[in-house]
């Protein structure tokens, strides 16, 4: 997600600028306009308009190795050790180099007087989530059940994605061998069957003719169609980064059959997860929502969700905010009507969240259990076809001999 550059000033007239992940410059600046700040100016985040060269490969984290790292500040913090202490022991034993470089600084804020959430949030790197929720257990006190939630969080999401991944790992795998087979096929057996024909002189039926064409096209402007496809591949990126057409394929997705319900389900779950570690952590409704809205890699979540926020500040419920912006599925504004009036929220957020992970997971399986013979049916016809049109001329002449 793009980075920009915030100037803003709060109630009291204190100004600070911030970096601050968005989609657009309009929609960060009418986020901060939402929580009640004057803002000044939004600009993208360039080396050139301040911001700093990040460490690693352009501000990865490796998700393993930052949770690795949190349960062990975790328990270094259950023992009764300082901040201080805990950060100098693991940066000691830090072998990861980018997320050293890192703690280091974190570390030396921290001497220098600031909290430990504002080190995290200034090394622009950190999920805005992990950097709230430790803001969240400074102004409670109890900064080791905020980040334990944030653990038990982080662990609960890489099983998900891991079983997504590996579910997708076979229909890709397939896909990338037929693409592969069909390359070769067209682009170095059917050129050398139109070879083998020429020197037969024979007459050739029409489908043998025009593959024969196809393949000899196909060969002679190779290069061309693979540089059309790494321009149209470039030119579709740079247009989703845009606001129309981030909107425009986020719109698109949504609307698929099947992929459209599954990826909405997959953002109501992310959403749910995230509010409620946010809760439980003591974080208040409405900052919670735009931490957990922020997170949504969906335009139109984004969008409805913030819009949600604001709602709930002028006084609306959670259940019915989002229910007016169309997006929820009517069971999970059904649970959260209950969570909210039974005053169990975080608890029934948990809920939708496992109940839409096991539904996409099941939806993905059938899903991969449907494309995967789709598939195959379409290589099988698509070589076969190929296959016969090139073996049918052999055919009539083998016919023709006897």
């Amino acid at each position: 997600m793009p980075e920009f550059l915030v100037k803003v000033a709060d109630e009291q007239g204190h100004m600070r600028q911030q970096v601050e992940h968005g989609f657009s410059e309009a929609e960060v600046h009418d986020r901060f306009t939402q929580q009640g700040y004057l803002v000044y100016w939004v600009k993208p985040r360039t080396l050139l308009t301040g911001g700093t060269a990040k460490y690693g490969k352009r501000g990865k984290l490796r998700p393993s190795t930052f949770l690795i790292f949190n349960q062990q500040f975790l328990t270094l913090m259950k023992a009764g050790l300082p901040i201080l202490t805990s950060l100098d022991l693991l940066i000691k034993r830090q072998r990861d180099k980018a997320l050293l470089k890192l703690l280091e600084n974190v570390r030396d804020r921290v001497k220098g007087g600031e909290l430990l959430s504002d080190a995290f949030t200034a090394q622009q790197i950190f999920p805005k989530m992990y950097t709230t929720t430790l803001m969240a257990g400074e102004k409670s006190g109890n900064m080791e059940e905020v980040l334990s939630r944030y653990i038990s969080y982080q662990r609960m999401v890489q099983t998900f994605r891991k079983k997504l991944l590996v579910s997708l790992v076979y229909p890709a795998l397939l896909i990338s061998v037929v693409t592969v087979m069909l390359a070769f096929l067209i682009t170095y057996v059917v050129p050398k069957f139109a070879d083998l024909f020429d020197n037969m002189g024979a007459q050739l039926p029409a489908i043998t003719v025009i593959m024969l064409s196809i393949g000899l096209h196909a060969q002679k402007y190779a290069w061309a169609v693979v540089l059309a496809l790494v321009i149209f591949v470039f030119l579709a990126w740079r247009w989703k980064q845009s606001d129309r057409g981030a909107e425009t394929i986020d719109r698109v997705m949504l609307a698929l059959p099947l992929i459209g319900e599954i990826r909405l389900k997959y953002q109501v779950a992310n959403f749910s997860r995230i509010l409620a570690t946010l809760l439980q952590g003591g974080l208040p409704l409405v900052p919670a929502m735009e931490t957990a809205g922020a997170s949504m890699s969906s335009r139109q979540m984004l969008n409805g969700i913030m819009t949600a926020a604001a709602r709930v500040r002028e006084g609306q419920a959670l259940a019915h905010s989002l229910e007016d912006q169309k997006l929820f599925p009517d069971l999970a504004v059904e649970m959260l009507e209950v969570g909210e009036s039974t005053g169990a929220l975080p608890a029934m957020l948990s809920s939708v969240a496992e109940f839409y992970e096991e539904d996409v997971q099941t939806a993905l399986g059938a899903a991969m259990a449907l494309i995967e013979p789709m598939i195959l049916i379409v290589m099988a016809v698509v070589v076969g076809g190929i296959l016969i049109s090139l073996y049918m001329p052999i055919f009539t002449l083998g016919a023709g001999v006897h």
